[in-house]
């Protein structure tokens, strides 16, 4: 009630960064508080048997997520994990600090319940996160979303890569290969087979000479044709790719409610949101049955409600994330989704935190 009726109206009367800077700031402010983090779990998470997944040989509490573009730097990840999100994505991550895009350069549409973005993958770089990622998360997954520097030379792009791979591989739960580096661009979101090949060997030979395994998937586009989108599945299954993150933003604008006006307003950009849901839906169904349902897909793109996830899930799915529809929902989506998902004779089971009696301030070592 109170984020409803005070904190939302506040947020979205500011410009969408400044709404942004100001949500982070909140959550941070919640995690230097003594107790602030379990305060936050018993009041948003949800936890039952019945959520846990085990998926590309890692334990999730539950199979909601948190998108890659929230918490760039991994500022706050572990506070939006005690929001309830069974596993939170950071990044896109870059080994330069980048300040993106001229502003401004995300917008909502709010008849639509979405966003337009071409920020450009703006982040404090590899040296910052790796200083968020060295402290203790154990009982939450953490993904890294990988990208190059926007002013890398075409090739050194795989070597970017593997710099943030090699250094932050034992920080990070998985990693997440974002191939669509540049928001501000219409260029084709499909390399080719051997471009992509130039940037994925060298993750995984590095592997190879690891005692811990890190998972590492590709996050795909919507704008990908049929099949371009079949290319990729092909590229998973003949490799040691460990799976795929279906769908980024879209450069299209499906059947939107806002104005022609306010668009061209707007202009260029990836669109994200609730518009994206059918395509998304569309891409998952397509890779799972690609794969013939053997290799884990995490699902992203206009989820809101219990029946988006549902409908994730039954299109393939092994995982879905939020993004926009944490924005427009707020802090308890994620606890929400987790409940509506637990079957109904055993609601009663349900734990709103982990722990009832658990010193506040205690919790947070």
């Amino acid at each position: 009630m109170l984020y409803r009726h005070i904190i939302k109206p506040i947020l979205f009367a500011l410009p969408i960064e400044r709404a942004h800077r100001a949500a982070i700031w909140l959550l941070r402010l919640a995690g230097w508080l003594p107790g602030g983090r379990w305060l936050l779990r018993k009041s948003y998470a949800v936890e039952h048997p019945s959520l846990e997944r085990e998926v590309f040989g890692l334990h999730f509490k539950n199979p909601i997520g948190l998108a890659a573009g929230f918490d760039v730097s991994g500022d706050v990840f572990r506070e939006v994990g005690a929001l309830g999100f069974g596993f939170v994505e950071i990044g896109t991550v870059t080994p330069k600090p980048q300040s993106g895009n001229p502003r401004p350069r995300v917008f909502r549409l709010l008849r639509d319940r979405a966003t337009i973005n071409r920020l450009g993958l703006p982040n404090q770089g590899l040296e910052y996160v790796l200083d968020r990622l060295r402290g203790d998360h154990r009982g939450l997954v953490v993904g890294c979303n990988i990208g190059c520097n926007l002013a890398t030379p075409p090739e050194k792009v795989p070597a970017d890569y593997l710099k943030l791979f090699r250094n932050l591989y034992q920080y990070a739960d998985y990693f997440t290969v974002n191939i669509n580096c540049d928001n501000g661009t219409q260029e084709s979101m499909a390399p080719s087979t051997e471009r992509l090949m130039q940037i994925l060997n060298p993750l995984f030979d590095f592997r190879r000479g690891q005692n811990q395994y890190r998972p590492i998937l590709l996050k795909i586009s919507p704008d990908l044709t049929n099949e371009e989108v079949d290319r990729m599945a092909d590229v998973m299954i003949s490799t040691p790719l460990d799976g795929i993150v279906a769908v980024s933003g879209t450069n299209q604008r499906p059947g939107l409610d806002t104005s022609i006006a306010a668009l061209t307003k707007v202009g260029s950009g990836r669109l994200g949101g609730r518009p994206l849901l059918e395509r998304a839906l569309e891409v998952v169904r397509r890779i799972h049955a690609r794969a013939q349902g053997t290799y884990p897909i995490i699902g992203v793109g206009g989820i809101f409600s219990p029946e988006d996830v549902q409908a994730m899930l039954d299109a393939g799915a092994s995982l879905v994330q939020l993004y926009s529809g944490f924005v427009y929902e707020g802090p308890a989506l994620a606890g929400n989704l987790c409940r509506a998902m637990i079957p109904a004779r055993t609601t009663a089971d349900v734990t709103e935190a982990p722990s009832s009696t658990a010193n506040p301030s205690s919790s947070e070592q």
